[in-house]
This record gives C-alpha cells, structure tokens and sequence, in this order.
C-alpha cells in the first residue's frame, strides 16, 4: 500500500542521476577512480587514515573478523537486538557469536556489565552496535578489550558521522563498518565501507576484497602493472564505481541531512515525551547522532499490544517496522552460546520503529503523535 506518513524517505535529486551517468560515460563501472574518490573522502570526514570500500556491510563485518585473525574455537561477544549479519559475520569464520544484553529500556545499546561476564579464555573480541545511531558506552568497552586483550569491531551502519564524546563512530575500535543499503542515512543500493588507522590490517584488507590479487583491473589498466599474483585466499568483496559515484553525492549530503533529523527527533520528543505509556530511548541525548531511525517502547502498562497498535498506525497510513527481531530468537541461533537476554527480549515485545527522515514535517508528527496517544492510552 502507499503510506501517507512512509518510514524513510530516499534522499536522492538530480545529482545522483548526473554522478551515475557521469560513470556510465566514462566507460569505467567497475571498481575504479570513483571507488578511490570515495574512500579518500571517507578518510577526510571521519579523519581516519584508511577507508576501503566494499561490495556491503556484511562483507565488512566478515572481512573485519579475517583481518583480526577470529576463526574456529574462538567467541566474539555482539548483541542480540541488531539485524543479523551482525551475527552472520562471525558464524562465517567458524567463531561462536556470544550474545550479551542491552542496558535498559532507556539504552537499547550493548551492556558492558554483561559482557564482562561473558568473557573467557576463549574471547577474541567484542563487536558494538551503535543502535539507532546511538553510542555505545565505548570508554566502558574499551577498558574491558584493554583488560583482557580483545578486540573491537564497531558495527556503525547506524550510526555514519554519529560521536561519542567528540569521537566518530567507527574510529573508535580496531576497525569500523559501515552500510550503504537503501534504507540508511547514505545510500547507495548495496554498499559498504571499512575503516582502520591502523595500516598493516588497511593493506590486508585491500588483498582480501580482490581474491588476494595483487593488482586489481584499473590498477593494470592504468599501465601500473601487466600481471598480477596470488598471494592469499581473497574474496570478491569489491565496490564498483557507479555505487560509489552514488556514495560521494550521498556522503557531501550527509551532515545537512543529519542535522535535519536532529530538529526532527527534537520535535519528536517533545510531542511524545507527555503520552502515557511511551518510553522513548535515548531520550535527549548529547551526543551527536545521526538519527538512523527512531524506536519507541510501549510500556508494560499498555491495554494494547505492541502489534495491535503498528496494526492501527498501519490504518491510519503511518508505516512502521520493528528494529530488530533478535538474533538469538532465530531458528540457527537457537544452539548460541547465551540465550539468557531477558532485557532484549522484553523491549523486542514492545518495540515499534516510528517514521524518521530528514523531510518529516512537523504535522507529520503531530499526526503520528495524535494517533499514538489515542491508540495506547
């Protein structure tokens, strides 16, 4: 159906046609100058000194496990309440996902209390989701991998630009990944990004993208080299040129766009913070965020279920969605190492993802507040 109120809203004008078409003329589509004008302009806004662009995000989560040496017999500790490439990433290496709580329902972020306790001899690392855009508590997660020498990955596919205390997301772990999938803040159909300071893992990773080749096509086209070797078991884990034609455009657009979802979410919180029976998590909180999407809890004191209230906010046009089922509720997650996430599991019952994007106007939000408030109090 067509929603009078949709969930996002793609942020693409002309200059995507152009960018696309630009590519299409040049006769170069595949990984190329545009993949490295990308990623150089990564660096620059995330001042990270190494960014390698990749075919999506699960394959940056994967690629991200191989650099950091996580394979069979090891455990990565990750949340629960995330989409499940998260998971996904680490099962491929032969590692075991271990899965730890959230905080609260005001935090729907990694707890760091739990996850000192599910650390053993045999943990490798821990991997952060920022939800929502939202930081997790990094100095706490930080101390924990220099305490028990672990590593971090830092899923930020919700979080591009997003800080935590002046940091961006991303920059914090070992290595950071990013998503381009059509319904994040930049987008560019498929996508995805890593990111690294450190170089010895950049120069890996860059091998591993292209089969372990030592040259890549454009680079031999370029007169650089006429053959290449072999000299790892890589992946076909590349970028091409026209998504990353669409990636620069996207990523220029960025911060105008956020600090849109910034008044929206502020607009938001105001309209929300005084319905009874909504909790609303994050709720006015410092960091900079880049507003992904915008979840609210219907509290436990709701005559109405969460699902009979999406089904009348689905009548009245307003299209919602729920981020995440949690992976461990999953049928090849059923054997995981914990499944003990009562938290997790009682926000996930409560959980509705309302519209958010940069053009929600402010009677689109009153409208879907008037609806709210009528529908659980």
């Amino acid at each position: 159906m067509s929603y009078k109120i949709p969930l996002f809203n793609l942020n693409y004008d002309k200059t995507e046609e152009e960018a696309v078409l630009d590519v299409i003329k040049s006769k170069w589509i595949s990984t190329g100058p545009k993949c490295e004008e990308f990623e150089d302009l990564f660096c620059k806004e995330f001042n990270v000194k190494h960014a390698i662009s990749l075919a999506n995000c699960t394959v940056a989560l994967h690629l991200a496990m191989d650099l950091l040496n996580i394979g069979d017999g090891d455990e990565v500790i990750c949340p629960s309440l995330t989409f499940v490439a998260t998971a996904n990433s680490i099962k491929y290496t032969g590692a075991k996902p271990v899965f730890a709580d959230i905080i609260s329902e005001e935090n729907l972020t990694l707890d760091p209390v739990h996850v000192r306790k599910l650390i053993n001899k045999n943990t490798k690392a821990i991997v952060v989701m920022h939800y929502a855009g939202f930081a997790c508590d990094m100095d706490e997660i930080v101390a924990l991998a220099k305490e028990y020498n672990l590593k971090i990955i830092e899923d930020a596919c919700h979080g591009p630009l997003s800080e935590y205390n002046g940091q961006k997301l991303g920059t914090i772990g070992d290595v950071g990944c990013f998503s381009f999938f059509s319904n994040k803040n930049m987008s560019t159909g498929e996508g995805g990004m890593l990111i690294t300071n450190d170089s010895e893992l950049a120069k890996k990773a860059k091998l591993l993208r292209s089969h372990g080749m030592t040259t890549m096509s454009y680079n031999r086209a370029k007169g650089h080299s006429t053959a290449y070797d072999v000299v790892a078991l890589g992946y076909n884990y590349r970028m091409d040129d026209i998504r990353a034609s669409l990636g620069i455009v996207q990523l220029q657009k960025l911060k105008k766009d956020l600090n849109k979802r910034k008044e929206v979410r502020k607009y938001y919180e105001n309209s929300l913070k005084s319905i009874n029976n909504i909790i609303i998590p994050f709720y006015d909180n410092p960091n900079f965020s880049s507003n992904y999407i915008f979840p609210i809890l219907i509290s436990e004191a709701s005559s109405r279920t969460r699902d009979e209230i999406r089904n009348l906010l689905h009548e009245s046009g307003i299209q919602t969605s729920i981020h995440y089922p949690p992976v461990h509720l999953f049928e090849i997650y059923y054997d995981s190492l914990n499944n003990d996430l009562k938290k997790t599991e009682s926000v996930y019952n409560r959980l509705i993802t309302l519209p958010m994007f940069g053009e929600l106007t402010n009677r689109d939000i009153d409208y879907i507040s008037e609806k709210l408030e009528g529908y659980v109090s």
